[in-house]
Formats: structure tokens, C-alpha cells, sequence
């Protein structure tokens, strides 16, 4: 339907999850899975090589782990988007993901008539993963006092309208949502969003929301 193929690089230490998730992603015409590696080394070196748009990346791996290769693929110039997988969505690992980087994650047991439409979300730059999941994942964070801190260091740099808008991320609010919210246009919105990830420090507004969450602009 016009629109632009996604390529994706699947990385799981389990050949049988990797040919699983290639199965139901390639029944979509808007989706190439243009490679698979079985463990975090594999992973940054196909990034190098294929240049994939997506990276879904298994966290807990024997040898180079998920973590340290969403580490490595962020140090790329221009890096792919990356959405970790896991087992279940307490998993501490996610925590450690998505501060690393990763825009988001998937349980592994995500129905595959839901996958594809994630896939293609989190390839156009939007966060996978629910208001619900990000408060559970930071109310379970063991480094909490210095996550709180850091934040809020790093929204002091923040004018008052870029906060404003720093808390509608936070609540999982697309760029046209907080335009509607805040009586600003879309463009005006994208243009907030791009200088605000600078000034935070963050490579996605994945991050940002967190950001949100550890300094307690969005508590509920």
C-alpha cells in the first residue's frame, strides 16, 4: 500500500524463536527480514553489515548479551531503531535496555497477529510500549535515587514549554496528541521533541519518557 519496507534483523540465541519471528514478520509485504544473528557480537557486526531499519534483540544471550550489544549498536553512526524481546515484561533487563537506547520491547509472547503492526511502529520512531509497562518497569528500578537525580539535573536545562511537553511523552502521547493538548501545531511539537532530546541527552523519545517518569512529572 505505498508503504516503505521496513528491514529487520532478528537476533535470538534460539534458531527456532528467529525462525518463528521471521515467519510471521515475512507474511507482511512491508517487512524484510533481511538477516538473523545468534548472540550480541553477531548482532553489531550484521548491523555493520546489512544496515537494517529495525533490530529486535533478545536480551539474555550466553556469551555477548543483548545489553552490551544494544551498547555497541547505539555507538554506530546512525543506528537502526531497537526493540528488545523478553521473556516477561518484569524482566530487569528492560530497564537496562531501554536507558541503553532501545526504543522499546516485546514480550515473546506477543500474539503474532499483533506483531507485524508493533514492528511497523516502532520502525517510524514511536515508543512500544505501554504507559502501564513504563511505571511498572521504573516503580521496580533498584537504581531509583539516581535516576531521580540525574533527571531532574537534566530537565532543569529544559524551558518551560519543552516540559510541558516532556510530560505528554512521558504519558505516551503521540506528537499530534500533545499538539492537540497544548494548542501547538504538529510541526511545532516535532521541532520541541528534536531539541529536547539534545538537551537530554537521549537518543529516542523512549528515553525522554523515562526521563519524565524518574524526575515525577508523570506519576500516575
Amino acid at each position: 500500500m505505498g508503504r516503505k519496507v521496513v528491514k529487520v534483523l532478528v537476533v535470538d540465541d534460539e534458531p527456532m524463536v528467529c525462525a518463528h519471528l521471521r515467519t510471521i514478520l515475512g507474511s507482511a509485504e512491508d517487512i524484510d527480514v533481511i538477516a538473523e544473528a545468534h548472540d550480541g557480537a553477531a548482532a553489531v557486526e550484521s548491523v555493520v553489515r546489512h544496515r537494517p531499519d529495525l533490530v529486535l534483540m533478545d536480551l539474555r544471550m550466553p556469551g555477548v548479551d543483548g545489553l552490551t550489544a544494544i551498547e555497541g549498536i547505539m555507538k554506530l553512526d546512525q543506528p537502526p531503531k531497537v526493540v528488545a524481546l523478553t521473556t516477561f515484561d518484569a524482566d530487569q533487563y528492560v530497564m537496562r535496555a531501554l536507558r541503553s537506547g532501545a526504543s522499546g520491547f516485546l514480550v515473546k509472547s506477543t500474539p503474532p497477529e499483533h506483531l507485524i503492526g508493533l514492528v511497523r511502529v516502532a520502525a517510524d520512531g514511536h515508543t512500544v510500549l505501554s504507559p502501564v509497562a513504563m511505571r511498572r518497569i521504573v516503580a521496580s528500578s533498584s537504581d531509583e535515587d539516581a535516576a531521580r537525580e540525574r533527571a531532574k539535573n537534566l530537565i532543569g536545562k529544559l524551558t518551560e514549554r519543552e516540559t510541558d511537553v516532556l510530560t505528554c511523552l512521558g504519558e505516551g502521547l503521540s506528537n499530534a496528541q500533545i499538539a492537540t493538548k497544548l494548542f501547538l501545531s504538529e510541526a511545532t511539537v516535532k521541532g520541541y521533541v528534536s531539541r529536547m532530546l539534545v538537551k537530554l541527552e537521549c537518543t529516542n523519545r523512549t528515553q525522554a519518557g523515562l526521563l519524565a517518569y524518574d524526575a515525577g512529572l508523570v506519576t500516575r
